[in-house]
């Protein structure tokens, strides 16, 4: 019952904190039958939640012990059934508790329901994936044993991408790789697996992990290869949908497999093109755009009049609703950020505090500004105001938004009519790196094994 309750409400408060949320993959998840789910684990508590939201199948996750001693936390790994594991770094950690852990997870397995594992053993931001814990393995292999040929023990690979994991509004992607099946081999009950076995296992596991993440030698590769794709992904004209973001995702990844094929054979070709993407991003810091904005065919008279015609009708009837929502919310978003910034003991974490907190700090201010009207104006107007109190907010967020976008559009045109040779002149130097990224990789393909 709770979990019923705990769904949609984390569903909410992710749809909130991400701007754009995408699962793809999902149909490829076997309907009934026992799997293990296999996750990278880059951005604290919000990598579990996103499971356990948007998977297409009800899931009971191993997590910390830890995780069970907080107040709240600790409730709500509870009422989602999760199996505590008991980790070597954690204090005063019982490791012989383990075993109750794993058959947990087995008797689950074996009633044909599925897990969640972080096999990493642990939330992080360094740019590869550490190396695996082999418990995964051990449990995968063990319940295979206990169970019956048909239908298989399944492990499905899940990759999380954040284009910035730890920013407010931001983009995320749930992506579910291929299943493949545990090959059962025979134990005595209450055995372990051999440690031939275990090692093949996890060595798969890793394998299927790697393909629906993202992967480089060094962390600055990312902020290079992010550059690299959004500067490559911007067209003369704006399409009516955004790509998704399973085709971002590819593209980085083929974008990192080319530059570190690039960085060994060509040092000097690619640190001059990571200096030319760092100069043309300055240029456009500097005019107050975005790769995106330099669109000639967008800026047509009908569009742009279109274009105005919906933004300051959309801007005048939200204004009131957003500067009462700015009013309102403002004292509660910056306490957050303090919060956030105070708390948080690493970048893989701060999302996490950051969705604690608001989930802590806003209700605080509402109830206060709810007693208050209760004080002043009777219950009758506190029953009113409730309801406008987390909807002016959200008005005021979108409005923000839209209004961002807008001023951006409206430089881009500025630019354009102003000053058109500028413009005109960004617009080539950006079709000139989207040459060089595409000669360069086709090269690096064509120097990577088959």
């Amino acid at each position: 019952m709770i979990r019923t309750l705990l769904r949609p409400l984390l569903r909410l408060i992710l749809r909130i904190f991400f701007r754009r949320i995408e699962v793809s993959g999902a149909e490829g998840v076997p309907a009934t039958g026992p799997v293990i789910f296999v996750l990278n684990h880059p951005n604290g508590l919000i990598d579990p939640a996103f499971l356990l939201c948007l998977a297409p199948r009800r899931v009971s996750f191993l997590a910390k012990a830890p995780l069970f001693r907080m107040p709240i936390i600790g409730g709500i790994c509870r009422s989602f059934e999760a199996i505590p594991v008991h980790r070597r770094q954690d204090a005063g950690a019982d490791l012989s508790k383990n075993a109750e852990t794993f058959e947990t997870a087995r008797a689950v397995l074996v009633k044909g329901g599925t897990i969640a594992v972080f096999p990493e053993g642990a939330s992080h931001s360094d740019p590869k994936l550490r190396p695996l814990k082999t418990g995964t393995a051990r449990i995968a292999l063990g319940a295979a044993a206990a169970l019956p040929a048909n239908p298989a023990l399944q492990i499905v690979a899940v990759g999380l991408y954040y284009r910035a994991k730890q920013t407010f509004r931001s983009v995320a992607l749930l992506h579910f790789g291929n299943p493949f099946s545990v090959e059962r081999i025979p134990l005595a009950a209450g055995a372990e697996p051999p440690a031939e076995p275990v090692r093949e296992l996890t060595a798969r596991l890793e394998a299927a992990l790697r393909g629906v993440t993202l992967e480089a030698e060094e962390a600055n590769a990312y902020a290079l290869i992010a550059r690299a794709q959004h500067i490559f992904s911007a067209a003369d004209e704006v399409p009516e949908r955004p790509p998704s973001l399973a085709d971002e995702f590819e593209l980085r990844r083929r974008f990192l497999a080319g530059y570190e094929v690039a960085r060994r054979h060509w040092p000097e070709r690619a640190a001059r093109l990571q200096t030319r993407l760092a100069r043309y991003e300055a240029s456009l810091a500097a005019a107050g755009l975005d790769a995106r904005h330099l669109a000639p065919k967008s800026y047509a008279w009908q569009r742009v009049a279109t274009y105005a015609v919906k933004s300051l009708l959309f801007l005048m009837l939200g204004l009131p609703a957003a500067i009462v929502g700015l009013v309102i919310n403002y004292p509660a978003y910056r306490a957050v950020g303090w919060v956030a910034t105070g708390m948080s003991r690493g970048e893989d974490a701060l999302a996490t505090v950051k969705v604690l907190a608001a989930v802590l700090l806003f209700p605080l201010s509402w109830a206060a500004i709810l007693a208050g009207v209760w004080l002043w104006r009777g219950p009758w107007a506190a029953a009113l105001v409730a309801p406008v109190l987390p909807l002016t907010g959200y008005v005021a967020l979108h409005f923000g938004e839209r209004l961002d976008r807008l001023i951006g559009a409206t430089r881009a045109l500025a630019l354009l009519l102003l000053r058109r040779r500028a413009f005109l002149r960004l617009t080539a130097e950006r079709h000139d790196i989207q040459r060089e990224i595409v000669e360069l990789g086709r090269e690096a393909n064509g120097l990577r094994p088959p």
